[in-house]
């Protein structure tokens, strides 16, 4: 191990003084509490319905008018903003046509989760503050 210089301190979580004991306690807590709350969590899809049913067909129609216009000039800046503003189109269409439902579960189990959660996120934001000695 490399000997410490003098003056220099041991820094703690976020290169502050804080509290690296309540940074891991914290981690722990969020992500536990993140797996507990998103195992609980069923998502399905349902039909095309952005800008009405059955219209999947004409979001693709500026992906494809970009990706021609890259074809014929790869530095097309219109061609660059038709394919993405496509990719942003079908990005959310995909996500707006989500169904997220909270599975059964008892208020217990919910508020454990809620806790551990809400608890780990702040006690890591506590850790990345600086903390009198």
């Amino acid at each position: 191990m490399a000997s410490r210089e003098a003056g220099e301190s041991l820094r703690g979580a976020g290169g502050t003084s804080g509290g690296l004991l309540e940074f891991l306690i914290g981690a722990a807590m969020a992500i536990a509490g993140g797996y507990l709350l998103t195992t609980n969590v069923s998502v399905t899809s349902g039909y095309w319905g952005f800008w009405g049913a059955d219209t999947f067909g004409i979001t693709l129609i500026p992906f494809i008018c970009g990706v021609i216009a890259l074809f014929f000039n790869g530095s097309s800046k219109v061609g660059w903003v038709l394919m993405l503003a496509g990719l942003l189109i079908i990005f959310v269409g995909i996500i707006a046509n989500l169904h997220i439902y909270f599975r059964s579960t008892s208020l217990f189990n919910t508020l454990v989760m809620l806790v551990l959660l809400a608890g780990g996120i702040g006690l890591l934001a506590r850790s990345l503050r600086p903390h009198g000695d």
